[in-house]
């Protein structure tokens, strides 16, 4: 494959994700107008409710099994048309879905400003969809490879059959199986209870509470650039993951600590600790780590790359359906206890993360 076909291949695979982060946000950004169109309240619009609740629940599965076949079809073809930046690839797709994210509101706004009919975000969208199709279609693909060694065909076939599932890489599979889902619980926690916690327990106002989510969001596009500058250049992708878990960690920890006497005695204003951790928390949980995860669990298994992908994003789809379950539950209790629960999450990732370090430190656990 040339350089070119590369490039272009590449620029569709990405563009795909720039349109799904449009759409995580389309919904809410339209709330107050779909409302209106479908008779329901806020509530309704987030449900995505219409005159008809099995319509809703058609599309929304449908969407899901759109997402899930886009990640299991995506990060094995960017691993394969990088396999010497496999890590950077990955998290470039979440770079991507962060200016999708970012580029939605704008436009929006844009529409609000000049009076325009709200549907054409929408329309947009799918014509950003139906163009890429077109293009799509026409790429080309690099064939599977499994390591850095080049070798006949036949001779290679042979060698792969032979490879034997270790005891430590199952081991090391179903770690990285739960990290998937650690990875994913630890920020989907924060995006969601960050503000509630900031204003019923931090005793902020409104507008600083939400002000936190902005940091946190600034935090993770900020993670995510900084992990793809640095990240197999710099340091190895088992060692960023320690290092993204750990700081995680403390950050949260020092978040839940400020209703305490901790923040008393540091001599730092609460507003200004609970600001910096998020910042820290979204650089760190939200700055491509669960990616990371990711390229490390295929690099174990390079023959299954698909499989993989799937395996570990449906972990990662399990923490998003579960926590709200558990934070619905231990919200009862307290908003406060939410935010250790999701300490104890992060330190469950630290230590998969130690785990992963370990068992990927003996050169031939990865390489297969």
């Amino acid at each position: 494959m040339t350089s070119t076909e590369r490039i272009k291949t590449t620029i569709c695979l990405y563009l795909n994700y720039l349109v799904h982060g449009m759409a995580i946000v389309i919904l809410a950004q339209n709330m107050t107008v779909l409302s209106q169109q479908w008779h329901v309240n806020d509530a309704g619009v987030s449900l995505v409710i219409s005159p008809n609740i099995a319509v809703a629940y058609f599309f929304g599965i449908l969407a899901g099994m759109a997402n899930s076949f886009l990640d299991s079809g995506t990060y094995p073809a960017l691993m394969e048309l990088y396999p010497q930046r496999q890590a950077t690839a990955n998290i470039m797709i979440k770079a991507f879905a962060s200016i999708g994210e970012l580029l939605l509101p704008i436009i929006v706004a844009g529409l609000d400003h000049f009076q325009l009919w709200y549907g054409w975000a929408f329309l947009l969208c799918v014509c950003l969809m139906v163009v890429n199709f077109s293009f799509l279609r026409q790429r080309t693909f690099p064939r599977l490879t499994t390591n850095r060694v080049t070798m006949p065909n036949k001779k290679q076939n042979t060698l792969q059959k032979h490879i034997p599932l270790t005891p430590k890489k199952i081991i090391l599979g179903c770690v990285l199986t739960v990290f998937g889902y650690i990875s994913m619980a630890t920020f989907y926690l924060v995006s969601q209870w960050l503000t509630k916690y900031g204003s019923d327990v931090i005793h902020l106002n409104l507008v600083h509470a939400r002000m936190l989510v902005s940091v946190y969001s600034v935090g993770s596009i900020l993670g995510v650039i900084v992990t793809a500058l640095l990240v197999e250049r710099i340091i190895k992708p088992v060692w960023f993951m320690l290092f993204d878990t750990v700081v995680s960690l403390l950050a949260l920890v020092a978040l839940t600590l400020i209703p305490t006497w901790w923040v008393a005695l540091t001599l730092i204003p609460t507003w200004w600790v609970a600001l910096i951790s998020s910042f820290v928390i979204g650089c760190s949980a939200a700055g491509g780590v669960m990616q990371l995860g990711l390229t490390v669990m295929s690099n174990t298994f390079p023959r299954a790359k698909g499989r993989i992908t799937g395996i570990y994003y449906t972990a990662s789809g399990l923490a998003s359906f579960t926590i709200p379950v558990f934070t619905a539950w231990i919200s009862q209790i307290g908003i406060y206890e939410i935010m250790w629960f999701d300490v104890l999450i992060a330190g469950i990732g630290v230590l998969c993360s130690i785990v992963v370090l370990t068992l990927s430190r003996e050169k031939k656990t990865i390489v297969a």
